[in-house]
């Protein structure tokens, strides 16, 4: 613990207002341990037990362990089994991915990798098939034994059995496999009913599955999200604006989309739980120049995500490179580990599913990048208090900006007075390379020093000088008319010029719309448009330097 008493009179008007404050900085020192050296094997035992507040899912190798370890080092629930579990291990901490959801009926349209067709399916068979694939999750433990019925508290269903955009579509449409009257259509009616029917066909293993399952269950869907994680995506997230992925519904997995109004909803997307993208790491971070973009690409997929829906956030992560069926590709370095295990949260998730290929016996691998994300983990839950009940993230821009500038990325937690900052910079060029980094929010500020690519994990006193005697240069922030609909009219007074921006947010902070301007001297009248959003109550945030002002909104259809 760091404490630097200050001292500060500063004349106001013709008064001298003294102030006497605490700046206190607490990071924990690191948890010592020595990180494995056998081949396949995971020393969880060299870890205190600790517990977070999130779903994480543990779908990794077990190595024989038979006391349930992940449970007590951080995770929630277990989605591999080992020693007795199928007797022992509680409902309600069982996961299961339920895979070949679309492809165990194989000679079916829908199943067929270059077909993912939707229509002339016999869901008589897919039927079939999915009583069989439940019936052998059910049989997996003693108390659903023989019945048919899954007894696990979540289920993701791996489907991903759809082209995602028109030209993909198009690209089957003078397959044989495709009924005559459909080819007939002009392009812009097929894909119009290619994603309808998509979209019902989608929802038919759920509705089947809820019809066999308890009123409990949680269901996600592996990959098929608002916004994909994909290498494609990963390219392409900083050429497309952030205000385009928050708002263009164009963006969007079709299948996530109500056909008839166009926005977010549908039979399959309004019956999961929680979202599931797929933020696996494709680019080596040692031989692409891509690589470094990895923290920016899994915060750019949460933060994306979260921009169109409030369901939970829960992605699927894996601590190899995407290639890992072949057993050259390596796991992911230690650093990149580390902040898979931190940063996510910060931009919102609420939780992570950690899957790995199944092991063959023959392969050989040093498992000590998953006691990285273990230790990571320990770290986190030493400040898990910063993520229960009320708290504040602060996500100072969205991550494409940092992967555009090739920046340091930082994200914080407020709860009551203190302040959880995370930190990292992705794009050092060695270990002993030094980063300044400057933090602001709000009247909040602080300059942090990074390390090469450490993960900086430290919490502050959330109180500044500035915050006690400042004046604020902007004042009179009035929205009318208010509600609206269409756009916001806004109008302020500023005492200077200075860079300013204007965020638009839900109650919960997600940044749903943002714009930069220059604020002039005096007043000044802005608009904002929200006719893409649902109705409902947000907040308008103008910050300029360290000046904010905000005003409540009602947007009305």
């Amino acid at each position: 613990m760091f404490d630097m008493r200050l001292h500060l009179c500063r004349w106001i008007g013709l008064c001298v207002l003294c102030v006497s404050t605490v700046f206190a900085q607490e990071c924990l020192p690191p948890l010592q341990w020595t990180p494995v050296q056998r081949n396949n094997a995971i020393e969880w035992e060299k870890f205190p037990e600790f517990s977070l507040p999130f779903t994480i899912v543990y779908e990794g190798p077990r190595f024989g362990d038979a006391q349930s370890q992940p449970l007590k080092h951080g995770f929630s629930h277990l989605a591999t089994f080992s020693g007795n579990e199928n007797a022992t291990l509680p409902v309600g901490k069982r996961a299961v991915t339920w895979y070949h959801v679309a492809t165990d009926a194989n000679t079916q349209p829908w199943a067929e990798r270059n077909l993912e067709s939707p229509w002339a399916n016999d869901l008589n068979a897919y039927r079939a098939t999915w009583d069989s694939q439940l019936k052998n999750y059910a049989n997996t433990f003693t108390d659903s034994q023989g019945n048919g019925v899954p007894n696990y508290d979540i289920i993701a269903l791996d489907i991903e059995r759809i082209h995602d955009i028109d030209r993909e579509i198009l690209g089957i449409k003078t397959n044989s496999r495709v009924p005559e009257n459909y080819r007939n259509l002009s392009d812009a009616q097929f894909t119009e009913r290619y994603k309808r029917d998509m979209q019902r066909l989608y929802a038919a293993p759920v509705d089947f599955l809820r019809a066999r399952s308890g009123p409990t269950l949680k269901l996600g869907s592996y990959s098929d999200v608002l916004i994909r994680g994909s290498f494609n995506n990963w390219l392409g997230m900083t050429l497309v604006p952030w205000a385009d992925w928050t708002t263009d519904p164009t963006l969007l997995l079709h299948v996530m989309r109500d056909t008839l109004t166009g926005k977010v909803g549908g039979p399959f997307y309004n019956q999961l739980n929680f979202l599931t993208p797929s933020c696996y790491y494709y680019y080596d971070y040692s031989t692409s120049p891509f690589g470094k973009d990895y923290l920016a690409y899994i915060l750019f997929v949460i933060e994306a995500n979260r921009a169109w829906s409030d369901k939970p956030i829960i992605p699927f992560i894996w601590l190899r490179y995407h290639d890992a069926f072949n057993p050259t590709i390596p796991f992911v370095p230690s650093f990149v580990a580390e902040a898979t295990a931190i940063f996510p949260f910060f931009s919102g998730a609420k939780g992570l599913w950690l899957w790995e290929a199944p092991v063959e016996n023959t392969r050989q691998d040093n498992y000590s990048t998953y006691e990285y994300f273990i230790a990571a983990l320990h770290r986190l839950s030493q400040f898990k208090s910063f993520f229960e009940g009320n708290y504040e993230l602060v996500i100072p821009q969205p991550a494409v900006e940092s992967a555009k500038t090739k920046s340091a990325i930082w994200r914080g937690s407020i709860k009551g007075n203190k302040i959880l900052i995370a930190a990292q910079n992705p794009y050092a060029t060695s270990d002993t390379q030094v980063t300044e980094l400057k933090l602001t929010y709000q009247n909040w500020q602080k300059t942090i020093t990074l390390k090469g690519r450490e993960v900086f994990l430290c919490k502050f006193d959330y109180n500044t000088l500035a915050s006690i005697v400042s004046v604020s240069a902007l004042t009179n922030l009035i929205v009318a008319p208010n509600p609206v609909s269409e756009k916001i009219t806004y109008r302020f007074e500023s005492a200077s010029s200075m860079a300013g921006v204007v965020h638009l947010t839900d109650l919960a902070g997600r940044i749903l719309a943002q714009e930069n301007f220059t604020v002039k001297p005096g007043i000044q009248t802005r608009e904002l448009p929200v006719s893409q959003l649902s109705a409902g109550m947000y907040i308008l945030k103008i910050q300029a330097y360290n000046y904010q002002m905000s005003q409540k909104v009602i947007v009305v259809r």
